[in-house]
């Protein structure tokens, strides 16, 4: 029997034991291509396939074709898929295994449009879970949400997985339809489907994303068994939505965080960025396990925080003993140096990255145009030079190459760039705006805007702001036309909204935007924000600190706003202090500043910006003392707060403590602001030499700094050195016709000065040049708060109600100051005098004198008068108003354009007589 078995067996095809060879090998081939997927080694799965030969595809399993594709897909490796797709297209409709894997490979390589067509094709759509599945993700995950939400729609018996890919995709849409859709969802699925921890988790993402986070809440505190991702879903969600001290305190809440939950819990200290949240980080990076460390996303995350929290230094500690040291956390460090002003130092540290990525690359762009400097310049340039090529493919790149070129003020180069580049996106489109503006060549941002066929937000926002800039009637017709013409969803951004309002104000038709404003329905808090900012930055501070009035009066305003207002630490409500602060600070009144600064929340009062910018306000009001306290109480002050107190010691002419905080700065902390408020107190105080050498020492010297120097040394009757530093400058620094000439204040401070000093004719040559550069001079302004109202003058102001009565207490104090010797200096009258004017009627109609005769006659028994000139103070007005305050036993405080004068009652003056 067996010989016969093997005499027949011998009797076989030869072809039959080939075949078998041939499906053992094709069997190991799989499992190896398998194994190799599994250890994610999907190179040398495509080359064993490479090595099959492509001809010898359809030799091969099913299994086998579906490890192939999902190495192509891995890879993104279209056209080799495409490949294997035409070569085994009998197999495509009969196998749902080999079509899913063909869709999942299109998906992944972003080819929907081939993905559904196999779906529609495919005969047996049965399970439809993996079709589906694998086609709404790949809508998803090419932003094409809405095509998802159509696909399961036609589903008809959908389950679990269908619904979790429907709430993903209204959680990408964030829109009021997508959240409607998620509610009517969520009341309609089956209690069974609640089981299911994974669908909860996606129902609190989609609602967070949608902006329901009362729901969201609700659903979760009810919810009886909370899983760790569905504390992730509402961590994030806090986040999302600005309430990053929610995400803390619901940390607290977990039983066993995981490392996803720390990384959570330190973006959330990041956004926060105040000194509790910097408390937290560090108490974080203490108890940490070290196992967590091996994960580079929280090494990241935790040098992001530290960096967003102002330390500087122990975020540089960490980073330096970590042994190592992932490109992200590189990235991190640089960003932070950014975002601390420390552009050198992330230039700095590039160069420690052995490969830099294009990630790098554009941070690194982005420090050069915050330098703004020449040799910032140049390493734009020489980058510009040696980025390899594919890395223009990035339109972020190129667009922060643009953003580089022209903050540094090259450009020619960016538009040389912009017009032969191929692919040209909205972003680089905003670039090219945004440097027009700041380059003052607003008509050419117009035009290129013209040339855009679909804009967004962000390019209509930088078209207001180039009509701002222009001020014309043109200008206010065409911010009219787009508005008009804009999406009304565009309005819903406060960018949008406050550039259309600066717009509006600037080109002069203040009526129209406070309509637009009145007009919205619903005013949130970011849109109060935007209006109180447009309202300080057209000098309407008195109309911002009302708007901040109405937002706290909870009978005139939506109660939710009062509410929100009342929340302890609410992020939205920051911009809203700040705006009111700096409304304020504009008033320069002591009385509406002490009002504004109760309503403060003692929790916002330990906030970075709410400190810095208390500290800027009482130096501006002229009490350097309330500011100090202020910065006494900071623990680890940034170079922020440290820059506001020496401006707050410069104004106040408090020279020698401005520098002696400036020399407690660690030099790599130091930036523009610094220099410019410490030789600013230089100048203010007579402090020449201390001034000349912080000056030296300036390696980067900019051009605010050039003409804060310049200033100092105009001052102190350096003439020549100034006029020589004017000349270094413009030798070093040859600005395009287009650009307005940098010095202006200097120039126009150094022509005064020869004036007032008898050197008519250098003058005349300053001010003729001046002319011919199309220079005008500012005109004169002195606002002054009187029983809780802003009043404003200008130079021979007739337009108050009560002229007459101030023309008639500015003759009386004219002629009290006469009786006590004071003699009326021509030397300040730097214009031509018209017939009908005299020396004293001139000098008399100067707008601060027309301030302080209003001041007394709304109240004749002041015992003190506070004013703001946005001009340096005459020398005649000084000696007049020393007068004044001796005469009337009423002190006088006046911020001019660079100083702060204390008139004391025994006629004094803070100064010293030195401004």
């Amino acid at each position: 029997m067996t010989i016969r078995l093997l005499n027949r067996c011998s009797s076989l095809p030869s072809f039959f034991f080939k075949r078998l060879t041939n499906t053992q090998s094709s069997i190991n081939l799989a499992n190896e291509m398998k194994s190799l997927n599994d250890k994610k080694q999907f190179k040398k799965t495509l080359a064993i396939l490479d090595q099959h030969g492509t001809t010898n595809i359809t030799t091969l399993s099913n299994f086998a074709i579906i490890q192939a594709l999902k190495a192509c897909a891995h890879m993104r490796d279209l056209q080799r898929g495409k490949t294997i797709q035409n070569l085994i297209a009998f197999r495509t409709k009969n196998d749902m295994y080999v079509s899913s894997a063909l869709i999942h490979m299109y998906v992944e390589c972003a080819d929907i449009t081939s993905a559904r067509s196999l779906l529609d094709s495919a005969i047996n759509k049965t399970p439809s879970m993996i079709i589906n599945h694998m086609a709404s993700k790949g809508y998803i995950k090419n932003k094409q949400a809405n095509k998802a939400i159509d696909l399961f729609n036609a589903i008809q018996n959908p389950n679990d997985i269908h619904i979790i890919i429907l709430l993903n995709a209204c959680a990408q849409l964030k829109t009021k339809e997508a959240l409607d859709i998620v509610k009517k969802l969520s009341n309609r699925i089956p209690k069974s489907f609640f089981s299911n921890p994974r669908i909860l988790t996606s129902l609190l993402d989609a609602l967070m994303k949608c902006g329901d986070v009362a729901h969201a809440e609700s659903l979760f505190s009810n919810a009886k068994e909370k899983d760790l991702p569905s504390y992730g879903a509402m961590m994030k969600g806090y986040a999302g939505n600005n309430l990053p001290k929610q995400a803390i305190e619901l940390f607290n809440k977990i039983p066993d965080p995981n490392d996803v939950h720390m990384i959570m819990l330190l973006n959330a200290c990041a956004q926060l960025k105040t000194k509790q949240a910097l408390d937290i980080v560090k108490n974080i990076s203490k108890r940490i396990p070290k196992s967590f460390f091996s994960n580079p996303h929280i090494l990241t995350s935790l040098l992001d925080a530290l960096m967003k929290c102002g330390d500087v230094a122990h975020a540089e500690s960490l980073f330096s003993s970590a042994k190592e040291k992932v490109l992200s956390s590189y990235g991190a460090m640089m960003k932070g140096y950014l975002d601390n002003n420390l552009s050198q130092k992330a230039i700095d540290l590039f160069y420690k990255i052995e490969n830099p990525d294009d990630i790098h690359m554009i941070i690194l762009l982005n420090a050069c145009a915050q330098l703004k400097t020449k040799e910032a310049l140049d390493l734009v340039k020489k980058i510009s030079n040696r980025i390899p090529k594919s890395f223009f493919l990035n339109p972020r790149l190129l667009t922060s190459l643009l953003d580089a070129l022209m903050k540094c003020g090259d450009v020619a180069h960016a538009e040389s760039l912009f017009s032969s580049s191929a692919g040209k996106v909205l972003p680089m489109y905003g670039a090219m705006m945004k440097g027009y503006v700041d380059n003052n060549l607003s008509q050419k941002a117009i035009d290129l805007f013209n040339e855009i066929e679909n804009s967004d937000d962000v390019n209509i926002s930088i078209l207001f702001n180039a009509c701002a800039q222009l001020k014309t009637k043109e200008a206010l017709d065409l911010v009219k036309k787009i508005s008009k013409q804009s999406p009304k969803s565009y309005f819903s951004n406060p960018h949008v909204l406050t550039s259309l309002l600066d717009a509006l104000m600037k080109c002069g038709d203040v009526a129209h935007a406070e309509l637009l404003f009145s007009s919205s329905v619903e005013k949130v808090l970011s849109s109060y924000g935007a209006m109180m900012k447009v309202y300080v930055e057209n000098n309407l501070p008195e109309k911002a600190i009302e708007l901040f009035n109405e937002i706290k009066n909870p009978e005139d305003v939506n109660k939710i706003l009062f509410n929100q207002m009342k929340l302890d630490g609410i992020q939205s409500s920051i911009p809203i202090y700040l705006c009111a602060i700096k409304a304020v600070s504009h008033m320069g009144d002591y009385s509406t500043a002490q009002s504004i600064v109760k309503q403060i929340p003692d929790s916002l009062l330990v906030e970075n910006q709410i400190q810095s910018s208390l500290i800027d306000l009482w130096g501006k009001v002229g009490y350097v003392d309330e500011a100090k306290l202020i910065f006494d109480r900071i623990r680890q002050p940034n170079i922020i707060e440290c820059t506001a107190m020496i401006n707050s010691y410069g104004l106040n002419g408090m020279g020698m403590q401005a520098i002696e905080l400036f020399h407690q700065i660690p030099r790599e902390c130091l930036h523009e602001a610094t220099y410019v408020c410490a030789l600013n107190a230089c100048s203010h105080s007579g402090l020449v030499g201390q001034a000349r050498l912080i000056f030296q020492n300036i390696e980067m010297k900019t051009m605010r700094i050039y003409s804060t120097m310049i200033d100092c040394l105009s001052r102190a009757s350096f003439f020549e050195e100034a006029q020589e530093l004017i000349d270094e400058y413009e030798r070093n620094h040859s600005p395009e016709p287009t650009i307005k000439n940098p010095l202006i204040s200097a120039a126009v401070l150094l022509a005064n000065t020869y004036a007032s000093s008898g050197e008519i004719d250098k003058a005349s040559d300053l001010k003729l040049e001046m002319h011919k550069s199309g220079i005008k001079k500012k005109v004169g302004l002195t606002w002054i708060t009187t029983d809780g109202q802003l009043y404003t003058f200008k130079a021979h102001d007739r337009s108050h109600p009560r002229s007459n009565e101030i023309d008639t207490e500015g003759e009386k104090i004219s002629n009290e100051i006469i009786k006590y010797g004071h003699i009326y200096d021509s030397s300040w009258i730097t214009r031509g005098m018209n017939a009908d004017e005299t020396i004293e009627s001139v000098l008399c109609g100067h707008s601060e004198r027309l301030a302080i005769a209003w001041g007394f006659v709304a109240n004749p028994n002041a015992s003190k008068l506070q004013m703001v000139k946005n001009l340096r103070i005459c020398g005649d007005c000084h000696r007049s108003t020393k007068l004044i305050a001796a005469i009337r036993q009423c002190e006088i405080i006046v911020r001019d354009a660079n100083r702060i004068h204390h008139f004391y009652k025994n006629g004094h003056c803070s100064c010293n007589d030195y401004f």
